[in-house]
């Protein structure tokens, strides 16, 4: 192996630990601001789901996070009861509830706590060109997509026989 080459596979073990110690540190800091707001980090998740989803009924949010449906109305009747949610009748099948979020009321609570590590970050990301910039946002993409099929196949492998 070439100096180049264990140079490479160094750089890449020491990727795979960086990813793994950030991804560590991203859970420790998203209970630190579920704890801030009397959440727990499920309820804090799925409000934060529902941000970028927009509204879903509790069926939808069960498939997305593997929670159970009595799960999700148990993290539905929490929001609501903190005021972050309301439940809103289907219009198209009055059997079914559609659960919105309280974006002013989630700005309001969770903005500030966000608010530091946002200004830091931004900081961090000025002193990358815009090459390097696109070559995260590649990356950071690209393991969002193993992520999402990392879980389903750990989904489909829990409800098969071994």
């Amino acid at each position: 192996m070439t100096v180049e080459e264990k140079e490479r596979v160094n750089l890449i073990e020491s990727l795979k630990d960086a990813e793994r110690e950030s991804s560590t540190w991203t859970i420790l800091f998203h209970q630190a601001i579920a704890d801030h707001v009397q959440l727990n980090i499920t309820d804090h998740k799925c409000l934060d789901i529902l941000g970028r989803e927009g509204p879903l009924t509790a069926g939808q949010l069960a498939n997305i996070t593997g929670l159970t449906t009595g799960a999700v109305t148990g993290v539905i009747d929490r929001l609501e009861h903190g005021g972050y949610v309301w439940r809103e009748k289907d219009p198209n099948d009055r059997r079914r509830v559609i659960v919105r979020r309280k974006n002013i009321k989630v700005e309001e609570k969770l903005g500030p706590l966000f608010g530091h590590f946002t200004e830091q970050l931004n900081l961090v990301l000025e002193n990358y060109t815009a090459d390097e910039l696109a070559l995260l946002l590649r990356f950071s993409r690209e393991g969002i997509k193993l992520l999402k099929e990392a879980v389903t196949w750990l989904r489909e492998k829990e409800h098969k026989p071994s």
